[in-house]
């Protein structure tokens, strides 16, 4: 036992006012970050490692600082960050005409309620998934290491203050490059996407491919690694160099190549896609039944102790929220969602069938949400936060909701009603959505608390703090982008400009294709067998030992856009070939942990400027405030941009070698 677990032992500082101010402030930058750049690329990051080193830098010059205290602060911060996840849901009753705007109290109650109770739900999954897990949670791990650097005393205290000081810099270098790149984009000197559409050898079949020239979609491939990278290239590959070329041969059109392309991924691919995930997602599920099961029986035992009156004799790493305050907490946030559900079932004309939606309704939100938790907090652990299966699992839930609404609700209408059971689906499934991704991030946080010997309860207050810090500052955020930018495929949205979204458009598309009987089947029964044939090879993969394809990284390669996915490959290779040069130096995992911090600036500096040029937009009510050349320029601007990128990244890395070895010097 650590002399701070013994009684009489001096208090240290962990759950501080200042830390909470400071995690706070920290949630409204990195939460507007990945609101913006999860609406454009459909990805969102982990903000733990940044979080982290602003919090030691800033916190460095108070007394009686503490590496828990730091810890507290990048809690707060990445739980926040996460929950701007429910971008991948809210939008899409934009997307099918039933709100125009973001309602403020109605958006932030789904985020907070529903992230609350994924706080509420990962404390028993800790037991499972964290205390008697070997999974890796690279993040968490990562997350923990530049914390205890920071922490040094003596001669290691001025070699971790250089550390600090050269791990803001490279936050602070990557944000300013990103955001004057991504300002020049917006110019239209330098173009936004290297992309070409072709007919293959003058026939019908037509592939492509669209690198997106965003410094931030890089730094995410830095970020999820090379195994996730090529898993992504695997599922881009299936669809562009396989199942593009057949559907556009099946069904030939004269138009021109990169509409026919487009239009064949968004009506058809990108289903296949969605089945992909949602198996891989079903066969997550499978492997959590036991951990799950054995944290469960952990987490009752634990609360068995504590009212034998035995509760001090628990490790302090071992003090969770008591688990019947876990039930009391959990119950409390059912009530105000029970009125929700029957709010909106009234509001949307189901008014008759209130009781049996909002009872339905909230039996699946309990059952859901817990199942989902354990999913996402699984491949947290495995492979990341940032390579998370809420795509998936959103999926999965808003299908289950709508099959759910079509036998047995839609009976009952006499064919009317189904935009309103559309909407419905979607409002159930921004709820249950809102618990998984606080469960995905949760459990990382809790790994980094664990290895730095954190108290498990004073964490999960700072995430239930950082659940409503961020919940505050979300609806807003997309008020903004919604009236700067709009929606792919929303009336009066400029498709030019408007931000893709691609999990909600395609999440709101499964939601009407089920109500209304228009999904085509046999798309998601192809993608669930090319699931179920990853899921076989990365099996045998894990066997050899051998480099794996995470299937859910596979799916999201198949159905996110081109421009999206191929940079965050290149991203994924050069940060590999990064971290191989990185490993013959003396100090390797310094080496690793600027090239982390690095990439991390580079997706919030653009993010950031992307919020920024939102107000732009909304202000002058020009859809390109700040072009400086036509469309004549475009093929030029091509070129341009490509050469300026790559010349960028090389400078960039050239740099941070530069830095670390500046740093191996003190």
């Amino acid at each position: 036992m650590s002399a701070t677990n013994q009684p009489g032992a001096e208090p240290r500082t962990e759950l501080s006012f200042r830390g909470l101010v400071l995690g706070a402030i920290i949630t409204v930058v990195f939460t507007a970050a990945n609101v913006f750049f999860g609406l454009k690329a459909g990805l969102t990051f982990a903000s733990s490692i940044p979080a982290a080193v602003i919090s030691m830098a800033v916190l460095r010059g108070f007394k009686g600082v503490t590496i828990q205290e730091n810890n507290i602060v990048q809690t707060v911060a990445s739980a926040a960050g996460t929950l701007s996840s429910i971008i991948f849901v809210l939008p899409g009753l934009i997307m099918v005409g039933w709100w125009t705007g973001f309602p403020y109290w109605e958006s932030f109650w789904i985020c907070a309620l529903g992230g609350i109770l994924g706080v509420m739900y990962s404390i028993p999954l800790r037991r499972a998934l964290v205390t008697n897990s070997d999974l890796p949670y690279p993040e968490g791990v990562a997350c923990a290491e530049v914390l205890k650097v920071g922490a040094g005393s003596g001669e290691a205290g001025a070699a971790s203050a250089e550390g600090g000081k050269a791990g803001l810099l490279a936050v602070v270098v990557g944000s300013v490059v990103s955001a004057v790149f991504y300002l020049i984009t917006a110019t239209q000197v330098f173009a936004s996407d290297f992309v070409d559409y072709f007919r293959i050898r003058g026939g019908n079949s037509i592939s492509g491919y669209d690198f997106g020239l965003s410094l931030a979609l890089f730094g995410v491939g830095h970020l999820v690694g090379l195994s996730c990278g090529i898993a992504m290239l695997v599922g881009a590959l299936i669809t562009w160099a396989g199942l593009m070329p057949w559907l556009t041969a099946v069904h030939p059109d004269p138009g021109a190549a990169a509409d026919v392309a487009l239009a064949a991924w968004k009506h058809q691919a990108r289903f296949i896609g969605a089945g992909t995930i949602g198996i891989s997602a079903i066969w997550t599920l499978l492997k959590l039944v036991k951990p799950v099961a054995s944290g469960l029986a952990s987490a009752m035992a634990a609360s068995r102790v504590r009212k034998a009156g035995q509760g001090a004799t628990l490790p302090r790493t071992e003090q969770d929220i008591p688990i019947g305050l876990v039930g009391l907490i959990s119950l409390v946030c059912l009530a105000p969602i029970t009125w929700l559900l029957a709010r909106f079932a009234n509001e949307s004309g189901l008014g008759e069938h209130a009781l049996s939606l909002v009872l339905g309704g909230l039996i699946y939100v309990v059952l859901m949400s817990f199942l989902v938790s354990a999913v996402c907090g699984y491949m947290a652990g495995l492979i990341g936060s940032s390579n998370s299966p809420l795509s998936g699992v959103g999926i999965l839930v808003v299908i289950g909701a709508a099959l759910l609404l079509v036998f047995g609700i839609k009976p009952l209408l006499g064919g009317n009603g189904g935009a309103a059971l559309v909407a419905f689906a979607l409002f159930i499934t921004s709820v249950v959505f809102s618990v998984a991704t606080i469960a995905n991030n949760n459990l990382q946080d809790l790994k980094t608390g664990q290895l730095v010997d954190a108290t498990p309860w004073k964490q999960q207050v700072a995430l239930v703090i950082g659940v409503v810090a961020g919940a505050a500052v979300i609806p807003p955020v997309l008020d903004l982008l919604n009236h700067a930018y709009g929606f792919s495929g929303v009336p009066g949205a400029n498709p030019v400009n408007a931000l893709a979204a691609p999990q909600a458009a395609l999440i709101s598309a499964l939601a009407k294709g089920v109500i209304e009987g228009q999904l085509d089947w046999n798309l998601i029964e192809y993608g669930v067998a090319i699931g179920v044939g990853i899921i076989v090879i990365d099996e045998l993969l894990a066997r050899t030992r051998q480099l794996r394809i995470p299937p859910l990284a596979v799916g999201l390669g198949m159905y996110l856009p081109l421009v999206v996915t191929l940079m965050i490959v290149v991203g994924a290779v050069v940060g590999w070939i990064y971290d191989r040069r990185a490993d013959r130096k003396p100090d390797a995992e310094g080496a690793k942990q600027l090239g982390v911090l690095l990439a991390s600036g580079l997706i919030v500096g653009e993010s950031l400027l992307g919020v920024v040029l939102a107000g732009v937009v909304v202000a002058s009510g020009k859809d390109t405030p700040l072009a400086l050349v036509g469309d004549s320029f475009a093929d030029a601007a091509q070129w341009i941009g490509l050469a300026a990128f790559a010349l960028t990244v090389g400078l960039l890395y050239r740099w941070l070698g530069r830095l670390h070895q500046n740093l191996a010097k003190v």
